[in-house]
């Protein structure tokens, strides 16, 4: 795979890269967000997910059979300590070759920051009403206990708010704060940076709704990295 002068001079220790992937018609993927399971760990039904977790391998995704999802306590306070189980995500997103290039330019960091050809890909909608603050990071300000975090903004719809913040340390100011809008990537070195995303709110009386893909480089694996 070849490496764009952004990646050739990405410095996993002190950077982080925010990039328009031009080439993806996000229209094609809206549409698989509209059938995203609830997410039942979290209460408020606010949030809907799935999970899928791939091998890069020849330029190829070659997908994973199904595992669950486990991040301890020390990097997720809210809903560490517990497997998780999340749907696979839609045979048909997967197969499209606008999935394929985010996955696959995700990786191009991977492999400047990491040992690890695989991939956990997070489909994931956050919902806002007038009764429902949509809260895409409950957990607050985390790491994820991965190597690589990678963040694309499919949609964003009648919402304000939703900004994403960088950090070297939890008690300091943030090093990067911004809206991510629909066909922005932005990647960070997870052993480097803490991250967060604020609340959105709806801009008018109908949902608002905020479709993101999260992708770890490794994938959160349960059995790999559940505690003994």
């Amino acid at each position: 795979m070849s490496f764009s002068l952004k990646t050739q001079n990405f410095n996993c220790i002190t950077d982080y890269a925010l990039e328009t992937i031009n080439s993806i018609a996000l229209d094609r993927l809206n549409r698989f967000f509209n059938n995203l399971p609830v997410d039942p760990y979290l209460k408020g039904n606010y949030r809907f997910r799935r999970l899928s977790n791939f091998i890069v391998s020849s330029n190829s995704l070659v997908k994973l059979p199904h595992n669950r999802l486990f991040q301890s306590k020390e990097y997720n306070p809210l809903l560490g300590d517990i497997i998780r189980e999340f749907e696979e995500l839609d045979e048909e997103i997967v197969k499209l070759e606008d999935f394929k290039t985010i996955v696959l330019e995700f990786f191009t960091f991977c492999q400047l920051c990491s040992t690890a050809n695989e991939i956990g890909v997070h489909q994931i909608r956050t919902t806002t009403s007038a009764r429902q603050i949509g809260n895409p990071a409950p957990e607050g300000i985390h790491r994820d206990g991965v190597d690589l975090v990678g963040i694309f903004c499919v949609n964003r719809e009648e919402i304000e708010g939703g900004e994403t913040y960088l950090y070297k340390d939890k008690n300091s100011s943030p090093v990067f704060q911004k809206i991510l809008n629909p066909g922005e990537l932005l990647v960070f070195d997870d052993r480097q940076f803490f991250h967060y995303t604020a609340p959105i709110k709806p801009t008018t009386e109908q949902q608002g709704v905020r479709d993101v893909f999260v992708l770890t480089c490794p994938g959160l694996i349960a059995n790999r990295n559940e505690k003994n």
